[in-house]
């Protein structure tokens, strides 16, 4: 069965997407620990982050750090923070999360809850900033 992050990417499941190509895709974590916590992820399916080619890896790292650099301009933060968990979802991902310290990255059991239109707003406004 695919992961929900393939069904994601199938347009299966709903997301809060920011940024999108032909390999990679970014969407708001719908349990997150800041506002703009968002999950990069490569729209291959692979289950571990260094199981993907060299390649992927790549451009997934380089799609990340785009995504870091318009979210940082969207969501007042003194840095995004980087987290690579991979445990509860079958598909490799990046976590990126606007942060004032780094208690703020340390708190993944401390989820936040948002409404639909705030998620909406949020979407917008990083993807506003992408380059």
């Amino acid at each position: 069965m695919a992961s929900i992050f393939t069904r994601i990417v199938n347009g299966e499941i709903p997301a809060y997407k920011v940024a999108e190509d032909e390999n990679f895709l970014a969407f708001l974590d719908i349990f997150p620990v800041a506002k703009g916590h968002t999950l990069v992820i490569p729209k291959k399916e692979v289950d571990y982050l260094f199981d993907l080619d060299n390649e992927l890896y790549t451009g997934l790292q380089l799609f990340a750090k785009k995504v870091a650099e318009g979210l940082k301009k969207a969501i007042p933060c003194q840095k995004v923070g980087v987290m690579v968990l991979g445990l509860e979802v079958p598909h490799a991902h990046i976590h990126l999360v606007p942060m004032q310290t780094e208690a703020d990255l340390l708190h993944f059991s401390t989820k936040l809850k948002f409404s639909p239109e705030e998620f909406q707003e949020t979407a917008k406004l990083i993807a506003g900033n992408i380059a």
